[in-house]
């Protein structure tokens, strides 16, 4: 039985030491070459039989204490059984990381060191979806925030307000194709590679997570983002392709001067009208090539180039359709092409006329006042006067009053001329209430320096009639309020004068006459100036109403102390209507809100900013044409265009 118990622990051993022999063997088998992989010790056959020989040795002695040697050996073989468990685990995980880090391993390598692909060029693509991105966050950038969903960015930039999300937004992405050009041009694949590994962690962290909580919108309820990151993913399957393939060896000028056709040349040409591209563009190049020339010398070969490069398409096309020598032009040509310029000539020239007629007779818009306020004023002094009526007040002509009107200036041409201009929808007439909406807040001082300025000053003192006209943006036009105003000097010995004194002073009732102070018939123009309508005045001011002045007041016991305001009314007019001051108002008609930025310059306006602007752009088609006919006649490009390969090469 001793013996028994004796074997028992140096048999697991054996088998242990076996197991871990096996495994050695077959870990070495599987890598030979990997020096960091961990090497078992064997043992060999000598110290297995001395290990045995050991153990038998020591079996008379285990006989006397069999409780020690049977306690030790289950110890040991605990032991034994936790090494073995812990080198299974170990060598679980090697085996795991093996087999990830060989294959990515081998990709990247693949990838990065590839001898024998085939390199390609798709950065044209690559750009043209960057491009569309960057339109779709300009006109759907409501969709990239939380309180923007009803925002209209054309709106708001117009007011001068950037908002910080669409400034970011369009910012990153501009930074975008800026490193995606600088990749490009230095043909840096493993720089692509981690940029690609960048953007998209970034972008699907954004749109999958970042974006629905700033939004609280999902993502499958967001359609202008999954436009935005449907055109992203055929960005990042381009650059994919652009990694595994490889940039090209050489970059020669831009993709569109690849081939000579009409379609490549108007896309260059509108490729250069677009401000500071072609400057951003020249600079970026020179940056990012290894180069020996200079940037101007840079820049002078890309002019160069574009230059022959649309010259090359003028003979390309003379190629491709010829000419035959002494033949001449069909009418077809001419009548099509020619006529089509002198058409636009012509319109150029009476186009400010035309515009503004077009305005007053079709598309303007009737804008009538909202508000006319008059103010009358005695020198420098309190206003003695203020009433405003609105639109309660503001009556529309009718027909009968138009016709009434056209009857009593029949036999006057000039006013008729005037009035033709008009129909009776443009007319209004405001009803202005003869007593002042305010009450006549003068202290007594300023009232005693009146007084004495109206009786003993030596200089004039002017009676100032104003009036503005207010009108709703919202309809038309570009000018909210219109001023006007007419005055009379009334110089010393006026009877008007004293007549005001006695007034003040409280020796008079009676109202005071004051002659030829108010216009009946105004203009409200599509300018800042409201002017009396002169054609229907035949003496000019001499033809203005008179009106009455008197300083009302109120004297009655439950008032709080003297209050005074003045009336004011026309000169011998009907008693049932003395208490109104009709003022009839001639409304221009006003250009629609889409029409403003034009109709704003006026007529001589027009003429200076589009005519003769567009007049010396178009005399640049036409003149000096002798001086390049050198340059732009060349019967052949092709050697010069090879030079400039050349030196890009």
């Amino acid at each position: 039985m001793g013996d028994e118990h004796e074997k028992e622990p140096s048999s697991k051993n054996v088998d242990l030491l076996d197991v871990m022999e096996r495994d050695g063997k077959r870990l070495t088998e599987e890598d030979p070459k990997k020096e960091g992989s961990i090497r078992l010790r064997k043992k060999n056959k000598k110290a297995k039989k001395q290990d045995s020989k050991e153990s038998l040795s020591e079996t008379p002695e285990s006989g006397k204490e069999p409780g020690k040697k049977k306690q030790k050996g289950k110890k040991s073989g605990a032991t034994l059984r936790l090494i073995a468990l812990g080198y299974k685990i170990q060598q679980i995980f090697i085996t795991g990381f093996q087999g990830v880090k060989q294959p990515a391993q081998s990709f990247f390598r693949s990838i990065t060191k590839d001898k024998y692909r085939a390199s390609t060029d798709v950065y044209a693509l690559m750009f043209l979806t960057d491009v569309i991105d960057f339109v779709i966050i300009i006109f759907g950038f409501w969709a990239f925030g939380k309180h923007s969903a009803a925002a209209d960015i054309a709106s708001t930039l117009s007011e001068d307000q950037v908002p910080e999300a669409f400034l970011v937004m369009l910012l990153i992405q501009f930074s975008t194709m800026i490193i995606d050009r600088a990749l490009y041009l230095r043909k840096a694949v493993l720089g692509k590679l981690i940029f690609q590994v960048v953007l998209v962690v970034g972008i699907h962290l954004w749109m999958f997570f970042i974006l629905p909580a700033v939004t609280e919108r999902m993502f499958s309820q967001n359609f202008v983002a999954q436009l935005w990151y449907f055109v992203k993913c055929i960005y990042f399957g381009l650059s994919a392709y652009q990694i595994r393939c490889g940039y090209p060896t050489r970059i020669l000028g831009n993709f569109l001067t690849k081939k000579f056709n009409h379609l490549n040349l108007f896309l260059f040409q509108g490729f250069r009208l677009v401000p500071f591209l072609v400057e951003l563009r020249a600079v970026m190049d020179w940056v990012w090539t290894d180069t020996t020339l200079s940037l101007s010398d840079w820049m002078c070969v890309e002019d160069i180039y574009a230059n022959i490069f649309i010259i090359k398409c003028s003979r390309e096309t003379e190629k491709k359709y010829p000419q035959p020598k002494g033949q001449k032009k069909k009418k077809i040509v001419k009548y099509g092409m020619g006529g089509l310029i002198i058409f636009f000539l012509i319109c150029i020239i009476w186009f400010p006329l035309l515009f503004i007629s077009l305005v007053r007779s079709v598309v303007g818009v009737v804008n009538h006042p909202i508000d006319v306020t008059v103010t009358f004023k005695l020198g420098g002094y309190e206003p003695l006067f203020t009433m405003s009526v609105q639109q309660q007040s503001i009556k529309a002509f009718t027909a009968a009053e138009y016709d009434e009107l056209t009857q009593t200036f029949g036999d006057n041409a000039v006013a008729m001329q005037f009035i033709t201009l008009y129909s009776y929808e443009d007319i209004v007439t405001a009803m202005i209430e003869g007593s002042s909406g305010s009450v006549w807040r003068i202290s007594p001082p300023s009232r005693q320096e009146v007084i004495k300025e109206l009786l003993g000053s030596p200089v004039d003192l002017t009676l100032r009639l104003a009036w503005t006209f207010q009108r709703d943006l919202g309809k038309g036009g570009t000018v909210e309020h219109t001023f006007g105003k007419h005055s009379i000097d009334l110089e010393p010995g006026n009877p008007v004068r004293a007549e005001l004194a006695s007034l003040l002073i409280g020796n008079r009732t009676e109202p005071v006459l004051v002659p030829n102070m108010f216009p009946s018939y105004m203009r409200a123009p599509n300018g800042a100036e409201a002017k009396p309508v002169s054609q229907l005045y035949k003496d000019d001011e001499g033809d203005y109403q008179n009106i009455t002045l008197s300083l009302m007041s109120d004297r009655s016991p439950n008032s709080s102390g003297n209050q005074e305001w003045w009336d004011i009314a026309i000169a011998n007019c009907d008693p049932a209507a003395c208490s109104v001051l009709p003022m009839v108002i001639f409304n221009d008609k006003v250009s629609p809100p889409s029409l403003g930025f034009l109709a704003g310059y006026g007529i001589m306006g027009l003429y200076v900013s589009v005519v003769l602007v567009i007049g010396k752009f178009v005399r640049g088609f036409f003149s000096e044409i002798s001086h390049s006919i050198m340059f732009e006649e060349l019967p052949c490009v092709d050697r010069i265009l090879k030079l400039c390969t050349d030196i890009f090469l």
